[in-house]
């Protein structure tokens, strides 16, 4: 018995939309990241990009459960000896609402240049509106 595997034209990749307004961040990010990891279809391998596209909305409005929004630390190394930069939550989502969501999201991803082909796939914005209505996308809940 053979095992049989989708060939690039059998692949269909759909869009979705998931809204973040009041849900945590954690489920909002595992949600998409079992998405674009194509995890919730039964044509999914691991070696294989079988995902679909995520779009997120209402970044700006997802929730830090506990003391994270003044804890939580998001870190980045300018590459040069004392160039680490930290900065906490809340200032991270007054300047950049998006990046809480998208960091959250690429974590949970392979680190492979799979994992980068399967973020290019990943849109997010801070608002309700989004340019994505002509591919149609399917409303998801992410639930509590």
């Amino acid at each position: 018995m053979k095992t049989e595997f989708p060939s690039k034209s059998e692949i269909m990749r759909c869009w979705f939309v998931l809204d973040a307004s009041e849900a945590a961040l954690g489920r909002v990010a595992s949600k998409a990241a079992k998405i674009l990891m194509g995890k919730h279809k039964p044509t999914y391998v691991p070696f294989l990009d079988t995902g679909d596209h995520v779009i997120v909305i209402n970044a700006d409005k997802a929730i830090l459960t506990g003391n994270k929004e003044s804890q939580k630390l998001y870190r980045r190394h300018s590459g040069y000896p004392g160039g680490l930069t930290e900065t906490r939550a809340d200032k991270v989502r007054a300047t950049r609402p998006i990046r809480l969501v998208e960091d959250a999201i690429k974590g949970m991803l392979p680190k492979t240049k799979m994992g980068k082909q399967m973020y290019r796939k990943l849109k997010v914005y801070a608002g309700e509106k989004h340019p994505h209505e002509a591919q149609q996308p399917t409303a998801l809940a992410a639930g509590k």
